[in-house]
């Protein structure tokens, strides 16, 4: 008996222990007064906001064809990244293609300003954010890897730190592809307007030492090459980033090992010393 006494204890002590680090997930309905829409995001609450006055955010981009679900549906270890690093994480929707960009051809379509100014502004005015921007970061992968950038380089003051993982840091190459001639005009007769949106020909935006930086992609990635060109330019700018190449593919494997690599940077950005 008094083995079995002990082993209902272990057991009741593992119990109760997993659920003393349980992430929560809410799905939240905001509106944008841009677009006159609502817009659905995803909240992953940790499990040590109950007990903290404010709590860091990082904002996770989902790719071209995804939707704000993508993030916790593929990869739901983004729930214990929240519990370990203590911070919450919010996942916005680009509707498939938005790029994330305020489109100078369809003024309807604004998402550069939904999600740095709109939905930033709605996630502080509902949960208990930091609102320093030292304390504020947003990552992505692909096309979300882009908007990511895109958004920080443009909106130094609200994110102190960024990162893209397999990020389209520069589309040009791609003129075809993920509907980008919807919103910026077909490539040939706007050469002008797709280099000012893509975010290679951004970095003069940057001051250096202002924005935390990581980017990686993988060896196999069809944007391989493009990121290898953005940091061979960063580097010639001075600009300080931490940039990892790793064996890999453009796909959900990758990206569900990069996004460790990418909320421990932001985490130690969060926590340092200043």
């Amino acid at each position: 008996m008094k083995y079995l006494r002990i082993l209902a204890l272990l057991l009741f002590v593992a119990f109760t222990g997993n659920l003393t680090l349980a992430a929560t997930v809410d799905t939240v309905s905001t509106y944008s007064a841009a677009m006159n829409k609502q817009i659905k995001a995803v909240v992953v609450i940790p499990d040590a906001y109950a007990r903290l006055k404010t709590m860091p955010v990082v904002y996770l981009l989902h790719g071209a064809g995804g939707n704000y679900a993508n993030w916790v549906n593929n990869v739901p270890e983004i729930k214990d990244l929240s519990d370990l690093y203590q911070m919450i994480i919010v996942c916005a929707d680009g509707n498939v293609t938005s790029w994330y960009f305020d489109s100078p051809v369809d003024k309807n379509w604004r998402y550069e300003t939904y999600v740095a100014t709109e939905l930033v502004n709605w996630i502080d005015a509902h949960y208990k954010t930091s609102k320093d921007r030292s304390q504020r970061g947003i990552t992505g992968l692909s096309m979300g890897g882009h908007g990511a950038l895109y958004l920080a380089f443009k909106h130094q003051d609200i994110f102190g730190v960024a990162g893209s993982t397999s990020g389209g840091v520069d589309f040009r190459p791609f003129p075809k592809n993920w509907k980008i001639a919807e919103k910026l005009g077909p490539y040939e007769e706007n050469k002008d307007i797709w280099d000012k949106n893509t975010v290679t020909n951004m970095t003069d935006l940057l001051t250096p030492g202002k924005l935390a930086l990581i980017i990686d992609c993988g060896s196999d990635d069809f944007f391989y090459k493009v990121n290898c060109e953005f940091h061979d330019k960063l580097l010639a700018q001075k600009i300080a980033h931490d940039f990892i190449i790793r064996p890999g593919a453009h796909n959900w494997a990758y990206w569900s090992n990069s996004i460790k690599y990418q909320l421990l940077f932001m985490h130690t950005y969060f926590t340092r010393k200043s």
